[in-house]
């Protein structure tokens, strides 16, 4: 059997029924889903909504609990149950699906709240002075990361010229090892705000891609 951990964070909904309106990120979350469960029938799927069900922000308290090296405290420990809980759903997951648009160039607030809860010292990383001017070590491996993005603009992929102003991608490519992902895809639909023969195609290219993506991490 094979785990998704599947993460969703546009404040937009997907209905097949609606064409207004509709989060291009879910849609190509929910194509990735649909075409790995007809390669690959024995999959769990967890589904975090972040958008519905959001983190909550760090807070000093959290910060206090997470590098408690006494034994946690019974207030501690309900500050830390949800980290707790999101942690334990990355340990299960063989693959990571985050179906994220781009904000403002870069994730949208409930998707950073989410990665601060769950890149946690001695949980998803090691921390070691001995190591010298690099401390800090993934914990966790053997994953996969599949990031599914949308933009208004374009050019923002890895080696284009608008690369530098997207983080979106490249946060998230940074902070892969931490969920233990040793392979990092990145399929994206572009020309959003122009809603032109330009989206129209880029879209169409990212819903091929996924496909072809959702197939061959499934015969792996």
């Amino acid at each position: 059997m094979k785990t998704i951990l599947y993460i969703t964070s546009s404040v937009r909904s997907f209905k097949e029924e609606e064409t207004q309106h509709q989060s291009i990120t879910r849609l190509l979350g929910e194509r990735f889903l649909e075409q790995f469960r007809s390669r690959y029938h024995d999959v769990e799927i967890i589904h975090r909504n972040l958008s519905i069900d959001p983190p909550s922000f760090l807070t000093q308290e959290f910060i206090a609990a997470a590098f408690e090296k006494a034994e946690l405290t019974p207030e501690q420990k309900a500050v830390l149950k949800m980290s707790d809980q999101y942690i334990e759903e990355i340990k299960q997951a063989n693959i990571i699906v985050i179906a994220s648009p781009m904000y403002n160039y870069g994730m949208p607030a409930v998707l950073k709240a989410w990665f601060d809860k769950v890149i946690r010292v001695n949980k998803t990383f090691s921390f070691d002075l001995a190591r010298g001017d690099e401390p800090l070590e993934p914990i966790l491996s053997g994953k996969s990361l599949v990031l599914l993005a949308s933009w208004g603009e374009f050019n923002f992929r890895k080696g284009e010229n608008k690369y530098h102003l997207n983080h979106l991608s490249s946060h998230i490519e940074q902070l892969a090892p931490y969920l233990g992902a040793e392979q990092f895809f990145e399929i994206a639909s572009e020309y959003q705000e122009f809603s032109d023969d330009r989206h129209r195609a880029s879209k169409l290219s990212a819903l091929t891609q996924v496909k072809e993506l959702a197939n061959n991490l499934a015969s792996i």
